[in-house]
């Protein structure tokens, strides 16, 4: 009798022994992690629920066109930057690279110079009286008389080189990475580097680059989004959503990603374009609906 009660609560406290074994399992087990973002091409793990709460949600910006004008749709767009009134322009592909002096209004190029066919030209900026021009796998800049387009030097990086702008103090670069560098514009050797994350996670294939108030502006390759980057930090602070930017009717034929950033500073003008567009559109940020 005592065996067959002994047996018989055994019996019961099988499923409460089950249930309490599965339960230290869950807590002692690795998260499971999803391996894609929910937008194309940015290639950071989503954060588990856990890390959902613990980050909260960044603001996202969409875009009111105020002008549109003009842009060579031969221009594979890879650097754009607009210094005293003037819009300079990298283009890539091998064979086809440039660096330009654009006419905002017309999309005329008053000025060029081609890039050798072994170089895929990337991002461009101003600093000072220089121009410097990025290349995508060559691993080599080049440094220009903003005036002349005379190459004044050449420079090395350990890095793919993608986009480029610059703060009051560094050059700062991508390379396709959650990595941005900064590097000192007079040695050309990079000073500190930040990780660019969104609610925890690495944010992979940011592109050309822009300063603009204190924030870093990148275009994420393959999407219609910019990032906006804490520099101190990597911190992704916000989103800018530029789907619809480009209508229908303009990608006839065929064109590539938004790619380009330009920002006038002597008027608090924003500019964006993307690789074989017809079209620079100037537009203002606005909260989105």
């Amino acid at each position: 009798m005592f065996f067959r009660q002994r047996t018989s609560r055994l019996i019961r406290l099988v499923p409460v022994l089950l249930i309490a074994l599965l339960s230290v399992m869950a807590c002692t087990s690795s998260p499971l992690v999803s391996p894609l973002k929910p937008f194309a091409s940015n290639l950071a793990l989503s954060p588990t629920p856990t890390s959902v709460l613990s980050f909260p949600a960044v603001p996202t910006l969409t875009f009111k066109v105020l002008n549109t004008y003009p842009h060579d749709r031969q221009a594979f767009t890879e650097g754009l930057v607009m210094a005293d009134g003037v819009l300079y322009e990298g283009t890539g592909l091998n064979g086809a690279s440039s660096l330009r002096r654009v006419d905002l209004a017309s999309g005329k190029v008053l000025q060029s110079t081609a890039l050798g066919p072994e170089h895929f030209g990337e991002g461009v900026t101003v600093w000072g009286d220089q121009l410097i021009q990025l290349t995508w796998k060559s691993r080599q800049g080049f440094v220009y008389d903003k005036a002349t387009f005379k190459l004044l030097k050449t420079f090395n990086y350990p890095s793919e080189g993608w986009g480029l702008t610059h703060d009051d103090h560094s050059l700062i670069m991508s390379d396709g990475t959650p990595t941005i560098h900064f590097v000192d514009p007079v040695t050309l050797q990079e000073t500190r580097r930040i990780t660019v994350t969104d609610k925890g996670q690495p944010v992979f294939n940011l592109n050309e680059l822009e300063y603009v108030h204190g924030e870093i502006l990148a275009n994420v390759w393959q999407t219609d989004r910019i990032a906006r980057i804490a520099p101190e930090t990597g911190e992704v602070i916000g989103w800018i959503d530029l789907a619809g930017l480009l209508g229908q009717a303009d990608r006839q034929p065929a064109v590539d990603v938004l790619n380009g950033i330009a920002y006038d500073a002597a008027h608090d003008r924003l500019f964006v374009t993307g690789k074989l567009w017809p079209k620079l559109f100037e537009i203002a940020l606005v909260p989105q609906s």
